[in-house]
């Protein structure tokens, strides 16, 4: 099974970046797409559907703000959309498909960086999705979630870490975070399980020649639940073609969906 993982920053803009001529080439089962700034009915276009993959969207109710959607090639078991709480259900931040062996989740956490309020409201989402994935651990069936994260886990997903780490997205509390998720409870990252590498990042900053100059953070990830550990068997941030500031991540698990 080949899921991909995308932060369109608007998945116009991405199309109009040759997105979804790459897209259909991937031959991925699950396509999970963040932050499209686009409501599903704005999106009836056949660019927007195309061949062999059913769309599923979670629209915010603001115009022309966040919003997910999964494209998958097999019709699944239910979809479920927010997971109950306004941070969440209000923005269109999180939906969620069941298949047979595995749910797959697209999801995104909103940023801290624009103001010490949005810093707030980014640390509230996080406890409740903490709560979350504690409940999903109950559950007896495996999980992969998804999406923008914004928090870069370690200093290896950092560049010039030491001096950002009074920064949203490298604060201490945040980093602990993500650490009770991949360390405590549990979870693994997926992408970490087969590259160690330092400087593999999926986002840089549009300033500078951030992106040629590879200066930037790990902030989409694909979580996984543990069973899932050995199943990782290849990893990819695709950095050829640039269809936003993010990078698609590209990740093959040797499970039937």
């Amino acid at each position: 099974m080949r899921v991909i993982t995308f932060n369109t920053q608007g998945i116009e803009q991405a199309a109009k970046n040759g997105f979804f001529d790459w897209m259909v080439q991937q031959d991925a089962d699950v396509i999970c797409l963040q932050d499209l700034r686009a409501k599903e009915y704005q999106l009836d276009d056949e660019l927007y559907h195309p061949e062999g993959y059913y769309p599923y969207f979670f629209d915010a109710f603001e115009d022309g703000y966040s919003g997910v959607a999964i494209y998958t090639r097999h019709v699944p078991k239910a979809i479920m959309t927010g997971l109950g709480f306004e941070l969440c259900d209000f923005h269109g931040r999180f939906i969620q498909a069941d298949f047979d062996k595995v749910s797959v989740s697209s999801l995104s956490i909103p940023s801290g960086l624009a103001s010490e309020e949005a810093q707030a409201v980014k640390e509230e989402y996080m406890e409740h999705f903490l709560g979350h994935m504690k409940k999903t651990l109950r559950k007896r069936r495996d999980f992969i979630f998804c999406g923008t994260y914004n928090v870069a886990h370690k200093p290896v997903d950092l560049s010039n870490w030491y001096v950002n780490q009074s920064v949203s997205g490298f604060l201490p509390n945040e980093r602990e975070w993500m650490e009770e998720i991949v360390g405590e409870m549990g979870y693994v990252d997926a992408f970490r399980e087969i590259n160690k590498a330092e400087r593999q990042y999926t986002w840089w900053p549009d300033y500078n020649r951030a992106r040629v100059l590879n200066e930037g953070a790990r902030l989409d990830y694909q979580i996984t639940t543990a069973n899932l550990r050995k199943t990782v068997k290849s990893v990819q941030v695709y950095r050829d073609q640039m269809f936003s500031e993010h990078a698609p991540v590209i990740i093959d698990y040797a499970i039937d969906i």
